[in-house]
């Protein structure tokens, strides 16, 4: 543990005598205490946000057909990719093949978005429909005697992150009104507040402080929008003059850095030429040269000790990593790349649970319920609310000291949509 702790110190990070193997086993009653609580769910909201959607799901299906020209099944993806791409001569250049012919997935379809209307008809089309089958009908059949539902979480072996199944709370959308719509059906109970206390670019913060990019600390230190600043560096362009449409890009590539993108997947996320892509990470990497040293120390490490470990001292193994196929070296590289952050992150975001487990108790009726990826949901008698939002906010700023501020955003509300 000692050489971890001196490791850490030596990039300005502060963290506990703890190792990431004793905080799995620290984090499984308190993860369990979360099951047993779950949390209420509103079934008019559910059942009215339904009849909604299946009624815009309709008007949709009825403007799809129109603007097709032609009855078909819109469920069938051989039928989908007949009109789209032999009736109505739809371009096929940059899209996959399939082994029955163009794909008609989601994300191929906004490839060509711009191409006819029909397309944005189809991804929202499937957008609700998958709404209604994955969440609007099959929650309510999962509720117990008191209106609450209870998910089941489990450590990832790979990155250690906390996922839930049956039913996978953390895939509900966070964007969208549809999304917002749903979050909004799960509420607290009677004289009760939840809290959401979610991390605020923990990810980006953790990477700043393990490549030791001084740009990007400095830019964290003076509170910047770091999404913001980066658009500013890669289109060289005050910051005040950073358009909505280059701060999204800026944050594709800030994120797409952390998970080891490559130029073609930059293109494929963004729907940019492959060498515009490229040019846009050049130039990034440019600026955030201490990331570069980072990404490619990795990989080094990767290559010849054949795995990469967490601040806390979690190891991933890469036994492929030396592998003659190069897809798959390559797919272990980006691993390489993401697990020491994802990794860290995740052991931050536990090592808050628990000492929150221990600071709640102390108020009757407080617990958490949820944890999706970096947010942390709490319920709380509305008298204790304001003082347990006040030390959720400190615990979780500051149970690991990094090099640069960490930063927490908490809101209040009678459901999740209104906390979020």
């Amino acid at each position: 543990m000692q050489h971890l702790i001196e490791k850490a110190q030596k990039l300005g990070i502060e963290i506990p005598a703890i190792t990431a193997e004793e905080i799995n086993k620290q984090i499984i009653p308190v993860l369990r205490k979360m099951e047993q609580a779950g949390i209420g769910l509103d079934l008019q909201v559910l059942t009215k946000l339904e009849k909604k959607l299946n009624q815009k799901l309709k008007a949709l299906e009825i403007k799809i057909i129109k603007e097709a020209g032609v009855e078909f099944n819109i469920s069938s993806p051989t039928q989908m990719a007949e009109i789209l791409f032999e009736k109505l001569k739809l371009p096929t250049d940059d899209l996959k093949k399939t082994k029955t012919g163009i794909s008609t997935a989601a994300s191929e379809l906004k490839k060509i978005e711009d191409k006819h209307a029909i397309i944005s008809l189809i991804i929202e089309q499937r957008e609700i429909s998958k709404l209604i089958s994955t969440y609007l009908k099959p929650l309510p059949l999962l509720i117990d005697d008191n209106s609450r539902i209870h998910t089941s979480y489990g450590l990832e072996t790979s990155t250690g992150r906390i996922n839930s199944f049956e039913p996978n709370l953390q895939n509900i959308p966070i964007r969208g009104k549809y999304g917002v719509e749903i979050r909004r059906a799960f509420v607290a109970s009677k004289g009760m507040r939840l809290i959401s206390a979610d991390y605020s670019q923990i990810e980006l913060r953790i990477v700043a402080c393990l490549a030791n990019d001084q740009n990007m600390i400095t830019s964290f230190r003076n509170g910047e929008d770091i999404h913001r600043r980066t658009a500013s560096e890669i289109f060289d362009i005050p910051l005040s003059e950073v358009t909505s449409v280059q701060r999204r890009i800026a944050k594709a590539v800030n994120f797409g850095i952390v998970y080891g993108q490559t130029p073609y997947g930059l293109s494929q996320t963004l729907a940019i030429d492959t060498s515009k892509a490229a040019e846009y990470i050049m130039h990034y990497f440019d600026i955030h040269y201490g990331i570069k040293d980072y990404i490619n120390q990795k990989i080094k490490q990767a290559h010849d000790e054949g795995y990469v470990e967490t601040l806390f001292g979690m190891k991933r193994f890469l036994p492929n990593i030396n592998s003659n196929m190069r897809f798959i070296a390559e797919g272990e590289e980006r691993m390489a790349i993401n697990t020491p952050v994802q990794g860290t992150a995740s052991e931050i975001i536990k090592l808050a649970m628990i000492e929150l487990d221990k600071k709640i108790s102390l108020f009757p009726d407080a617990r958490m319920l949820l944890t999706i990826h970096d947010e942390l949901v709490v319920e709380v008698p509305l008298k204790d609310v304001k003082t347990v939002a006040k030390i959720v906010k400190e615990v979780m700023e500051n149970v690991v000291k990094l090099c640069i501020p960490v930063e927490v955003s908490i809101g209040i509300g009678d459901n999740w949509a209104d906390a979020k």
